[in-house]
């Protein structure tokens, strides 16, 4: 009489895929139970259809008029519906600039957040798969970078390399990676031991294999959760410094740089400054309480440790 038969290295890694699958359908059926998300997704849903169908309804945002300069939205007095929510100091229409500075907020988020996420990961997973002199310098680097304050750090990058749309979204990546490293590390270095993991190194694959295949899927939910939040701090990161003149520049529009714009006529045109501010904030709601869903969802011990 036999015992059972061992299991191979290829059937741990096929079970944990397995595992990954139903865990991310568990995931997508939680938003169902989550009206904060629900709400979420409708902002940024709202958003993007603003950002992506603004050429197409909208004149061009650069386009000035100054028999029109300051006209409030069209539901007040002196409004005018071929200017929805009203026009600028030059006569420009805010719809249209809203939607341009839309899509630059959403690439500049978007950009840093990818440029971030995909250097910081990889340090981790080197770091943390084989550790060693390299690890130790992540974590000179690491400890060096984070003596700096990040406002401080950012606006010297920025001065140095110039504003610009471009540069904006390369200096907040390269800025942001640090969470990324750490996180990566510390899951890498707790899968590292693990069964499968063992099991393909006994298979002969190769180091950069298996931290691909095999480890990374496993620290995507944190990765996911982090780029998350991420993406509100960098629309919140473009519209601060484009504010203070080190982001994008004319003739591109940015939220920031239509607060900066408007705030010498507060008092007689707050439209000016209220419809850049309300879609910073509704964006950045919206982006936060999917940020919140994606975390409880995909780690329900945080959710429990907060509740506690």
């Amino acid at each position: 009489m036999t015992g059972p038969e061992p299991i191979s290295g290829s059937e741990l890694v096929l079970a944990g895929t397995i595992r990954s699958q139903g865990a991310i359908a568990q995931v997508l059926s939680s938003m169902r139970r989550a009206p904060g998300a629900q709400l979420g997704l409708l902002l940024v849903v709202l958003t993007i259809v603003l950002a992506a169908l603004g050429p197409l309804l909208t004149p061009d945002p650069n386009q000035q008029n100054l028999l029109l300069r300051l006209r409030p939205p069209a539901w007040l007095a002196n409004g005018t519906w071929a200017h929805p929510l009203g026009t600028d100091e030059l006569g420009r229409d805010l719809l249209a600039r809203a939607a341009a500075g839309a899509r630059v907020s959403m690439f500049v988020a978007i950009a840093a957040v990818v440029i971030s996420s995909v250097f910081g990961v990889s340090i981790g997973l080197m770091a943390g798969y084989r550790p060693g002199l390299f690890s130790k310098l992540v974590d000179v680097v690491v400890d060096i970078q984070l003596a700096f304050p990040f406002v401080l750090l950012v606006i010297l990058v920025v001065g140095v390399l110039g504003p610009g749309l471009h540069n904006l979204a390369l200096v907040l990546g390269a800025t942001g990676w640090i969470q990324y490293a750490r996180v990566v590390r510390a899951q890498t270095a707790a899968l590292r031991n693990v069964a499968y993991v063992r099991a393909s190194e006994v298979l002969g694959l190769s180091a950069a294999r298996i931290a691909l295949v095999h480890i990374l899927p496993n620290c995507m939910s944190a990765i996911v959760v982090i780029a998350s939040f991420a993406v509100a701090q960098m629309i919140l990161w473009e519209a601060a410094l484009s504010f203070l003149g080190l982001g994008v520049q004319p003739p591109q529009v940015s939220w920031g740089m239509m607060l900066s714009g408007g705030r010498d006529y507060i008092s007689s045109a707050p439209h000016l400054v209220v419809v850049p501010g309300l879609l910073i904030a509704v964006l950045v709601l919206g982006i936060n309480l999917l940020g919140e869903w994606l975390r409880d969802a995909l780690d329900p011990r945080l959710k429990l440790t907060s509740v506690a």
